[in-house]
């Protein structure tokens, strides 16, 4: 009835066309693409190789997978667990080994977190700027070994000098912010300063003609490619690193709640979604589930509420980190804000109905709490739904293996930054207000005219309010 003449497997549309030739010497060819190609080859007694006949269960071929990332896949890392582990957890399913490998490096990296705290927060800002250098190398490896094969020139020592340029940029101006009387003692430093700016644009400048003098014929958009991506690492790990050490010099607390509650919302979702998960909570990420995010929200609020009230008695966390020029060292001594001072607050008649209490005493900082809990629980993991999306662009299971049954550093740092964003403008729109002594630092920076021009018109200001005769029978 009928014979096969030809077949043909077009790698760019994933269609299979089919000639054939009919009994009566007509001809038909047959496309069909994707779905269709085992219900002709079935139909048609098509016996292709078995290589052209696979289709995935997901309905798209492996060439048209290829076709679609356009992008080689990227070394799957091997398995670093600790050899005393996986003895010790031999004769568990692999759902539960994970569980205890998970778990018992998970308490480890919470006692080195504790411990860092008690160093200080100079050991702090060391940590997060390590942080930041792995996390860089790790997402600019993976760049790196997708793109190897073409052998752009110069890209990972493009890479590494951008962030050199912009470090110095972000930490030169926390310099110049919150070493402002240091900077101005030290002749050099001074210099430095007055033309920090300046100096970072002709640094980065260099780099631009840098990429420009290495791009290749044949090569410039995966060239351009890669500086999109080296510039989308530093504006998502440098940029909010850098704002991370903004909010520790607000106060240790400002740092510690929210990485703290970051972490405790990863634990309580997976421990949620482990022991009660059936209902999947996105594709993205398959082993989410709704269970494990409400129960990891609710559980998220307690402990930022009950952290905040142990923490913002003590003036070592509440305290803004500030430089001692005397000491040349950090202090975090100060009289607490009333931010961290208890006060009463009224209940709703609901709760009051329900608890017999008609006022509690809470501490200002817990009602923030609420809303840094919040965003930990809501928005924060969306962070690692993006890392999670990053991941299976390029067939990746994680960033890295330096953390085993973890992955790698960024794939536990990938909410955090989104979390330090947020508390730097939660800080700026409902906390931070003025500073005097920055104000007064940048008045004494002024020339001995430009300072009494200010105090004629402060005077001026004061007087014509009538503040400064009262301020002077004070005085007298």
């Amino acid at each position: 009835m009928y014979s096969e003449e030809s077949s043909q497997l077009s790698e760019q549309s994933c269609c299979r066309c089919i000639t054939v030739l009919w009994g009566n010497g007509a001809r038909c060819v047959v496309c069909l693409c994707c779905k269709g190609v085992s219900f002709l080859s079935s139909l048609f007694g098509y016996q292709g190789s078995d290589s052209e006949l696979k289709v995935e269960k997901d309905g798209v071929s492996d060439s048209e997978s290829k076709v679609d990332s356009g992008l080689p896949e990227v070394p799957v890392p091997p398995d670093d667990t600790p050899e005393v582990l996986n003895k010790a957890l031999s004769g568990l399913s692999s759902r539960w080994k994970n569980w205890w490998v998970r778990g018992i490096l998970t308490l480890a990296m919470i006692s080195f977190f504790f411990f860092i705290i008690y160093l200080g927060p100079m050991v702090l800002m060391m940590i997060v700027l390590c942080v930041q250098i792995k996390c860089f190398h790790e997402i600019i490896t993976i760049g790196y070994s997708v793109y190897h094969s073409y052998h752009l020139p110069w890209f990972r020592t493009l890479s590494w000098y951008f962030l050199l340029c912009v470090n110095y940029f972000f930490y030169g101006e926390t310099v110049t912010d919150y070493f402002f009387t240091l900077v101005q003692r030290e002749e050099p430093l001074r210099i430095l300063s007055k033309y920090h700016r300046f100096i970072s644009f002709a640094l980065y400048l260099t780099g631009f003609c840098m990429f420009v003098l290495s791009l290749v014929k044949k090569h410039y958009r995966l060239q351009f490619y890669m500086f999109g991506w080296t510039h989308v690492t530093l504006l998502i790990v440098v940029t909010q690193s850098h704002l991370i050490i903004h909010n520790l010099f607000e106060g240790m607390i400002w740092f510690i709640v929210p990485i703290s509650c970051v972490i405790c919302n990863d634990i309580m979702a997976y421990m949620f979604g482990f022991f009660f998960g059936r209902t999947p909570l996105i594709k993205l990420s398959p082993k989410k589930t709704w269970e494990g995010f409400i129960g990891g929200f609710f559980a998220t609020i307690v402990f930022g509420i009950l952290l905040s009230y142990v923490m913002a008695g003590v003036r070592y966390f509440v305290c803004p980190v500030e430089f001692n020029n005397d000491s040349n060292s950090f202090q975090v001594d100060c009289e607490p804000s009333d931010l961290f001072q208890l006060q009463d607050y009224a209940l709703p008649s609901i709760l009051e109905s329900v608890t017999g209490w008609t006022t509690v005493r809470l501490y200002p900082f817990q009602i923030h709490s609420i809303a840094l809990s919040t965003f930990a629980s809501i928005v924060g993991p969306f962070g690692g739904f993006f890392a999670s999306g990053f991941k299976r662009a390029f067939k990746i299971k994680d960033f890295a293996n330096t953390i085993p049954g973890h992955g790698g550093i960024m794939d536990r740092f990938d909410c955090q930054y989104l979390m330090a964003t947020f508390v730097n403008v939660y800080i700026a729109s409902f906390i931070r207000g003025p500073n005097p002594t920055k104000v007064i630092q940048q008045l004494l920076a002024l020339r001995v005219d430009q300072q009494l021009h200010i105090f004629n018109s402060l005077k001026a200001h004061l007087t014509e309010k009538g503040l400064l005769p009262a301020l002077e029978e004070a005085a007298a």
